[in-house]
């Protein structure tokens, strides 16, 4: 057996597509664009990469994109000023404090000073208690994104077995939480999971969310199950002073075994950020006290 390959690129370039259209329906209705703030603090670079690339994907999907670069020596209060002023700004729909933080300043109050409605990333406690509870929330974009593709691919979920590795906030509980409400039968692994490899072989589905790379080997694959490969780890490579970027899953070991599985990179990555838009003209609606399009 040879896995299909779960394109994320090509979903997640439909979907922008479609979130073009979402937009011009939201100006058309309200009068003006949905807005996404992006926060930077410090000049990490591959931060600094990936909050360009979400200001020029905000523009392209025509949406107001407003970046604020904050230095590196910001205080606590300074940061918590930023926010309070978003969360006050009528043309803000999304906030999005960039992640790390620079040492000395605290992700968690951040992130709780951010406006739940406001809260694109969904990692504001209140969306992750909505999330839980079944309520309807802003949720996590890497999740969303995962389970998207395995909708895509499967179909209805119900009833089949899923293994979640890693238990991290930002992806392994919310994905969790996305497949019970799918109907999964769901199991949270993690490095202190005992005969992890059998507990794997037993999913219809298996989420790798644990950021070690390719630690989940073929023979851990139940046949014909589909994989969703969450890490991105840079190891060294065959040449010399080179690198590559691969999962948590040995992919050529894998490839063999399962019935579908995403490849890194251009699986779950690509849908982070389609996500994020999604998710930023989402709560424009709701602000907006606008009925969502259907398949927004």
């Amino acid at each position: 057996m040879t896995a299909a390959i779960i394109d994320g690129k090509a979903f997640a370039d439909g979907l922008r597509a479609r979130l073009a259209d979402f937009v011009a329906d939201f100006v058309a209705k309200a009068g003006r664009k949905p807005g996404l703030a992006v926060v930077l603090v410090g000049e990490d670079p591959a931060s600094a990469v990936y909050v360009r690339s979400k200001g020029k994907a905000t523009e392209a999907a025509g949406m107001a994109s407003f970046t604020y670069r904050m230095p590196a020596d910001t205080s606590q209060e300074a940061l918590l000023a930023k926010v309070a002023e978003l969360n006050a700004d009528p043309a803000v729909d999304g906030i999005l404090v960039q992640l790390p933080l620079p040492k000395g300043l605290r992700e968690d109050e951040v992130i709780a000073a951010i406006d739940p409605d406001k809260d694109v990333d969904g990692f504001h406690p209140i969306n992750a208690g909505r999330l839980a509870s079944g309520l309807p929330g802003l949720v996590p974009c890497t999740p969303l994104g995962s389970l998207m593709l395995l909708k895509d691919r499967l179909g209805s979920l119900s009833g089949l077995d899923a293994v979640v590795i890693g238990r991290s906030n930002i992806v392994g509980k919310p994905m969790a939480q996305l497949l019970l409400a799918e109907s999964c039968t769901v199991t949270i692994a993690h490095s202190r999971t005992k005969n992890l490899p059998e507990v794997v072989k037993r999913a219809d589905i298996v989420v790798a969310a644990v950021g070690r790379p390719e630690m989940v080997k073929g023979d851990w694959i139940k046949p014909g199950a589909t994989v969703i490969d969450v890490g991105i780890n840079r190891v060294d490579a065959a040449e010399p002073g080179k690198t590559k970027l691969v999962g948590d899953v040995d992919y050529a070991e894998a490839l063999e075994v399962a019935g579908a599985i995403t490849p890194v990179p251009g699986g779950v990555g690509p849908m982070t950020i389609a996500v994020l838009l999604r998710n930023a003209v989402v709560a424009a609606y709701r602000r907006e006290g606008l009925e969502e399009p259907a398949g927004l």
